[in-house]
């Protein structure tokens, strides 16, 4: 996809994705192109981000990595699908929802 298709397709939406068939984290698309993220692990720590696009590939900037991370986004019939390009077998991505909901961040600098 293009930077053009993904931001059409990502606007306004919070999606959760799978990796070898189990969950594995969530994006929130602000506007922007910012970016909020969280693994599925548990821990309901969020990193805020950015996104833009290079040589094709969507890459995304988030504040504890100083690198980028840049991935091929495919759109099909169930969803959206990502590729890891950083790595010659990266990891791919399949989103299984998507909601117009905030994600809920928590983690060790939430609380009282």
């Amino acid at each position: 996809m293009s930077a053009a298709e993904f931001e059409a397709y990502v606007a306004g939406k919070t999606l959760f994705y799978e990796a070898d068939g189990r969950r594995y984290g969530v994006e929130e698309y602000l506007s922007d192109r910012r970016v909020r993220w969280a693994f599925l692990d548990g821990s309901g720590q969020c990193k805020d981000g950015y996104w833009y696009e290079e040589a094709g590939q969507i890459c995304f900037v988030y504040e504890d990595s100083p690198g980028a991370q840049c991935w091929s986004f495919y759109e099909d019939p169930r969803g959206l699908s990502a590729k890891f390009e950083n790595e010659p077998d990266g990891r791919l991505l399949y989103e299984i929802e998507d909601t117009n909901d905030e994600m809920l961040c928590l983690g060790p600098d939430v609380g009282v």
